[in-house]
């Protein structure tokens, strides 16, 4: 099952559930997301063409952020760029989640082990913005 959490019109986050199966190459992102997510599902035996990949210069504006569910249950709690929460999600062994804007915070609900992919060079002062979130009484599971 693929997920999108919206504000409006405006993409905060993308799920991709550990049961979600495809065939071929589905991306869910657009052409211009600077970070983009899809799945790909081929048969035994078909042959990807070696290939690299050309040196491209492009213009990253915002950060965005991939987290891969390798063991446990997390809750992520997802903002918008106002710092106004908007749900909640929980995570399970599997999942998938892109971020694409606004912000996000976390709960571990059990132990985890996660997998963080982002565009670098990282900066932590410039890059990120942190406040205060939620507490668990405020939390709108969806």
């Amino acid at each position: 099952m693929i997920e999108y959490i919206k504000n409006g019109e405006q993409l905060l986050a993308i799920i991709v559930r550990n049961d979600y199966k495809q065939e071929g190459l589905k991306f869910f992102t657009s052409e211009k997301a600077t970070q983009q997510i899809g799945c790909v599902g081929h048969p035994k035996g078909l042959t990807v063409d070696a290939h690299v990949h050309n040196m491209v210069k492009r213009e990253v504006f915002y950060t965005s952020e991939t987290l891969i569910i390798k063991k446990g249950k997390v809750r992520a709690d997802i903002y918008n760029n106002d710092k106004k929460y908007i749900e909640s999600r929980i995570l399970e062994q599997g999942d998938v989640i892109l971020f694409t804007d606004g912000g996000h915070g976390f709960k571990f609900l059990e132990d985890c082990q996660m997998v963080e992919i982002k565009q670098g060079p990282y900066a932590d002062v410039s890059d990120k913005v942190r406040f205060k979130g939620i507490d668990d009484s405020q939390v709108v599971l969806k």
